[in-house]
């Protein structure tokens, strides 16, 4: 018996001199905003300081005077994964592509949590600073939650909606959550993440967002990478919880915009199920699946999905 408890105190001693080691070789600091603005900052690269102490950034294209098109990533994206859409829409409209506080060039306390209605009243905050108002709201996954808040609780600044595989049902499971959303789950898991350089986690992450593996790049993914490293990313990133918000056919029922919803039928994350809810909750609103993509049809779909919101805009004109 002792040396069974000797051979089992060394294996438990050896599992956690593993652990430490993995932690000491994937540990990487932040990197300061101003060197992740010289890296990935364009000429288009637009700064609003909003209340909160938070510097939100934006890409600006398109149009001055032209129809807005307001663009919202996903959790953990950022501004850039739009770049598709804005080649398609920039010609006719006036574009702005948003880092959501905890993303992107977006700098924000570190208390900032992840909310939806929270990020929707930030955006309201921006539209209200740039005098815009009845813009079309696009948001994908999570990005997708905030736009359809942002329509509930303010629904003088939009006037079209478009859903691209967005979040928010309560019932709501990912159907195959990467690794990342599953060691979310544990406080030890967040801590961990916070604090190392989470480009594997990422990288294995996309793999389950697309169908078209060519569309992830080094570079794409690097940026990905880099950009959840900028001071106090990583701790908000982490304040959220994977799982269903507040939708509900009754709560959806207010939105009386034209909708647009976009689903990739082949969405690992989530299900299709949701975009038939979507629609079914929204009264008039249109529903487009693309068979040949997953959870960023954006991305891998990009000029197809553009399209379609180009003529879903040209038919709903305010």
């Amino acid at each position: 018996m002792r040396l069974i408890g000797f051979i089992l105190g060394g294996l438990i001693l050896l599992i956690a001199v593993a652990a430490l080691g993995g932690w000491l070789y994937l540990r990487a600091p932040d990197i300061p905003a101003s060197e992740l603005a010289a890296r990935y900052g364009r000429p288009n690269s637009r700064y609003a300081a909003l209340p909160g102490d938070a510097r939100l950034h934006y890409l600006e294209s398109g149009r001055p005077g032209a129809p807005t098109v307001l663009l919202i990533h996903g959790f953990g994206d950022n501004s850039f994964s739009w770049d598709g859409w804005t080649q398609v829409l920039a010609p006719d409209y006036h574009v702005l592509a948003v880092d959501l506080p905890g993303h992107g060039l977006t700098e924000t306390p570190v208390d900032f949590s992840i909310d939806p209605a929270r990020f929707a009243d930030v955006l309201d905050g921006l539209l209200g600073k740039l005098g815009l108002s009845r813009v079309a709201v696009a948001g994908n996954s999570l990005g997708g939650a905030v736009a359809w808040q942002l329509a509930l609780r303010h629904p003088d600044k939009v006037g079209r909606l478009i859903l691209v595989d967005a979040a928010g049902w309560p019932s709501e499971t990912l159907k195959k959550p990467p690794l990342a959303f599953r060691l979310m789950r544990y406080k030890l898991g967040r801590d961990i993440i916070a604090s190392i350089d989470n480009t594997p986690l990422i990288r294995e992450g996309l793999k389950k967002d697309v169908v078209d593996q060519s569309v992830l790049t080094d570079a794409f993914i690097q940026r990905w990478a880099d950009l959840q490293r900028l001071p106090g990313h990583r701790t908000i990133l982490m304040s959220m919880q994977p799982g269903g918000l507040a939708a509900s056919k009754e709560t959806l029922a207010a939105i009386k915009v034209p909708t647009l919803i976009q689903w990739g039928a082949q969405d690992q994350i989530i299900d299709v199920a949701s975009a038939h809810k979507f629609a079914d909750a929204i009264p008039g609103s249109e529903l487009i699946l693309y068979p040949h993509a997953g959870h960023l049809p954006q991305v891998e779909a990009a000029q197809a999905t553009a399209r379609d919101v180009a003529a879903f805009l040209a038919r709903h004109k305010e």
